[in-house]
């Protein structure tokens, strides 16, 4: 049995491919380890707010000196960060949007990554505290930005190298030393003559290790 974090962030609800992916993600680490439990967090249901001043206080404030405000601000990282710390496999469903994440998963990521609680500065320099978890991504794109994809049209070879959103969350979630990660990619969903093909082994290329 695993307990498993499940974050999404695509806003195309129904429709999103990033969503279905990473729901046969879970279905099959469930499937591997069976009574898994699962901690969901849809970002689009229940978004976490940005960053302000008041909860910036208060992640640097002692928890016994916080304010109520400060309280109610810090919930949502809190509440994120116990999740994490908890889960023994983390699955992301990352879409890709103007070539990067979703708004939604930058905040989430903001939430998560707190000085003293999921990482540390050290004299030779930070240091993550989150270790022994694996990591699935489920990756969608319209167009195609990776280079091993069997079909790439020419006019989309400019852009093979604009994928700012695998790249980003693997930085991220490797400063709070989370190395083990996997991303399951559906490049290339919304292009004709290459789209059906493409989810297909996205989804067929589903292996839990």
């Amino acid at each position: 049995m695993k307990k498993i974090l499940h974050v999404k962030s695509s806003p195309r609800m129904d429709i999103s491919i990033s969503r279905k992916l990473g729901n046969a993600i879970v279905d099959k680490i469930i499937e591997t380890y069976p009574g898994s439990e699962v901690k969901e967090f849809d970002l689009i249901k229940n978004p976490f707010p940005h960053l302000n001043e008041n909860l910036i206080n208060a992640f640097y404030t002692p928890e016994e000196s916080r304010t109520p405000e400060q309280i109610t601000a810090v919930k949502f990282s809190d509440d994120a960060i116990a999740a994490l710390t908890e889960a023994d496999i983390i699955v992301i469903e990352s879409p890709m949007f103007n070539f990067t994440i979703t708004s939604n998963l930058k905040t989430f990521l903001d939430h998560i990554t707190r000085a003293n609680v999921t990482f540390q500065y050290t004299p030779t320099g930070p240091e993550g505290l989150v270790h022994g978890k694996k990591v699935y991504i489920a990756f969608s794109s319209g167009w195609i930005y990776n280079i091993n994809a069997p079909e790439i049209p020419e006019f989309n070879i400019p852009y093979l190298d604009k994928d700012f959103n695998v790249p980003l969350l693997k930085a991220s979630l490797a400063f709070l030393g989370l190395t083990d990660f996997t991303a399951f990619r559906a490049d290339g969903a919304q292009l004709e003559g290459i789209k059906e093909a493409a989810i297909q082994r996205a989804f067929d290329s589903i292996v839990i290790a």
